[in-house]
């Protein structure tokens, strides 16, 4: 699995922050610890950027490449800080997020040909979110038929079908792992990526509870196709889950939901696995306490 460090992030105070001030030290400090997980990439989201969004943008790349010859995925609504990001460093880049909105395309798709860079294409468009997998789906061939057709090569580009809080949209949740497992069931499947986390993102959830969904939920989405996730690489049961290394998770179990005749009742971790799992088919609604229900 390809693994983007994710918490370089406008949204973190002590990032935003150094940024505002131009700050090296807290933004090298968070790429340096990132490295500890061995993450494959570190993602740079700027969010809108709407206020020195090309300055702040080179500024970051650069602060950034000083610690790490790590690719860098870059992550902005504003197009013109994407493209000033493209300019500088030596780095290889990602292009993040590339919609199904035609002006994005049409300004995105040049510039990561141009820079010779990999792109992610989210499954938004116009009409904004998704309402279900089958337009995820829609969403995402539309983006692969206009990365093809412009040059972009199967390995240069990844589809991210978006994945929402469960504890705000669960239908949502259910919907993202039918469209992983439709675009896996294409003639030639994407690279599939998402950020992760947001699944237990402003759901009440512990801490603790919070982290386990996230695991259990990248284990169900590997077991449907997916192949990429931006995630907190510091998390070592969750890098253990995405290196497959986890002892504790059976991929395939939890993708078919463990079914009623594998569940041991003894054990406790089986049993909150399923209890998880069920959120995500919808078959029990959230509760921010559903393990303890």
């Amino acid at each position: 699995m390809y693994i983007i460090a994710e918490k370089v992030n406008v949204i973190t105070t002590s990032i935003k922050e150094a940024m505002i001030a131009r700050e090296k030290g807290p933004i090298q400090a968070m790429v340096t610890k990132q490295l500890e997980g061995k993450p494959d990439c570190i993602d740079i989201n700027l969010g809108p950027a709407t206020k020195n969004g090309p300055e702040i943008m080179q500024w970051m790349v650069e602060t950034i490449e000083e610690v790490t010859d790590l690719p860098l995925s870059l992550d902005t609504m504003n197009m013109d800080a994407m493209e000033a990001g493209l300019k500088v460093g030596k780095n290889p880049k990602i292009v993040n997020s590339i919609s199904s909105v035609q002006e994005r395309m049409d300004r995105l798709i040049p510039l990561t040909l141009e820079y010779k860079a990999k792109a992610v294409g989210l499954c938004t468009s116009e009409a904004g979110v998704p309402r279900d997998a089958e337009e995820r789906v829609t969403n995402g061939y539309n983006l692969m038929m206009a990365f093809e057709a412009a040059g972009l090569g199967h390995d240069d580009y990844w589809i991210d079908p978006i994945v929402l809080p469960v504890g705000v949209a669960q239908d949502q949740v259910h919907a993202l792992l039918d469209a992983t497992q439709m675009f896996s069931e294409l003639p030639e499947k994407p690279h599939l990526v998402c950020g992760l986390s947001n699944v237990s993102n402003k759901c009440g959830l512990t801490p603790e509870n919070a982290e386990f969904v996230n695991r259990i939920f990248l284990a169900a989405l590997m077991g449907h196709g997916m192949d990429g996730a931006i995630v907190d690489p510091n998390d070592e049961k969750l890098m253990a889950v995405a290196r497959m290394e986890s002892p504790e998770y059976d991929l395939t179990q939890i993708a078919e939901g463990l079914k009623e005749g594998e569940l041991d009742l003894s054990d406790p971790l089986q049993v909150a696995i399923k209890k998880t799992v069920k959120l995500f088919h919808e078959e029990t609604l959230f509760a921010a306490s559903y393990l303890e229900l």
